[in-house]
Order: structure tokens, then sequence, then C-alpha cells
């Protein structure tokens, strides 16, 4: 029998933490809190989690911070949770390293639905698929079984939802997905997505890709309607 999923819950607020913990643990999951930072960091090398759900605002250190440092150590999916929904937050929370990011008030089953989609899309995403591990164009080189990015023989650092992206668009090149699609291809929902979060992701790639951000020759804008990698082009 396999081991039910751990969710590692960084949260100081002991009346969510508790709520969440139980409504995780009462759908099949195994769950722990950790009150701060430092129990954080510490959880993660002993325990392992399959998934961390963070609070943006901790006693010791801003949620950010902490989830850059976990970056460092793991490619754990991350959702923030945070009672400060300003564009700016999420676009800092998604630029270090967050899979996800839900503002307070929030449903729990909506966090459920959440957890759910990234689990099953990362167990989808790492099934063997011999005819598609490995896709090269011109001096960029996509490994899907490594998570690698190389371009020019020199390793780039995506995250692991950055990989997946660029993966799935380049796979599909010239074909145009909008933002819904793309949400539910690689986060796997659609309904309760913020769509903004394909646009940062798409920046970060970009900026990490491309010789010009500004000008890509990768992945192209179609405006009004989404985004498409195009190979031919490059």
């Amino acid at each position: 029998m396999n081991r039910p999923r751990k969710i590692l819950i960084i949260e100081d607020e002991q009346d969510i933490s508790r709520i969440i913990k139980d409504y995780v643990t009462i759908n099949g999951y195994e769950a722990l809190i950790a009150e701060n930072g430092r129990d954080a960091l510490l959880a993660l090398d002993s325990w392992q989690p399959d998934f961390i759900v963070l609070d943006i605002m901790l006693p010791d250190v801003d949620g950010i911070e902490l989830c850059r440092q976990i970056r460092q150590k793991s490619q754990t999916p991350i959702l923030i949770l945070s009672a400060r929904g300003s564009d700016t937050d999420k676009v800092l929370g998604l630029g270090f390293g967050a899979d996800d990011y839900m503002t307070k008030p929030f449903s729990l089953s909506e966090l459920m639905a959440r957890i759910n989609a990234h689990l099953r899309r990362m167990d989808s995403f790492g099934a063997p698929s011999p005819h598609e591990d490995r896709l090269s164009f011109g001096n960029i080189v996509i490994d899907r079984k490594a998570y690698s990015v190389t371009v020019g023989g020199k390793e780039i650092a995506l995250s692991a939802k950055e990989f997946e992206l660029l993966f799935y668009l380049s796979k599909h090149n010239n074909q145009v997905f909008s933002k819904a699609q793309l949400l539910d291809a690689i986060w796997g929902y659609a309904e309760y997505g913020d769509e903004s979060t394909i646009t940062v992701y798409i920046r970060r790639i970009r900026e990490k890709l491309e010789a010009d951000p500004s000008n890509p020759v990768y992945i192209k804008t179609v405006w009004g309607v989404g985004y498409k990698f195009s190979l031919d082009d490059a």
C-alpha cells in the first residue's frame, strides 16, 4: 500500500493551521505544522514533504524569503497563502519559486482542489514517455528526465513549474494556447486559477532563456489569444 502524501503547513496562526491540517488529513493526506521558518527548514530536511502550504507572514522570516530558501534545497511544490493580496506580493512569490498563490480568507475545498491538482500533474508529468524525453533545436536542449534546459551547452536554472510550462509549449511547437488552457495543462485546473500566474511565469522563462526578453525569439505572444513556442522562427 502506498504511503499517504505528506503536506507541510507553514503557518503561525494555530486556528488556521489546525483547520488546514484536519481538512487535508480527512482527505487522505498526512500533515505536519511548522510555526516558523526555522522549524519549516528542519521539517523539509527530516520529513521530506510532497507539498508545502506556506503563509507569507511568519514570526521569524518573511514567507517570500523562506520560499527562496526552500527553492535552493528542494523542488517540492509550494502554495503561498497570504492575507496580502497585492499583485506585487504574488509576482514576488511566484518569482522566487512558488507554484501557486491564494489569498485569505480562502475556501478549504479550493485549497484541497489545488493541492490535488498539483500532485496529480506532478505524477502525470513524471510518467515515462520515451518519445518525448528530450527535445533539441538549435543550441537549446530540453531534457524531461533531468528537468534541465541547456542553451549553448550552459544549463539554465528553471523551477519545476517553469520547466513544465516551457516543455509543454515546446512540445506543441507553433500551437497557440490561452492562459486558461495553460493553467489547466500545467497546474491541473482553470476554474480556480489566476491567469496572471501564466504572465509571471512566461516572463520568468523569457528572462532566463531569451537573449533579449523584450523581443522573444522562442516564446511568442499572440495578442488577444495567448502564447506559443515558435520553433520555426528560432
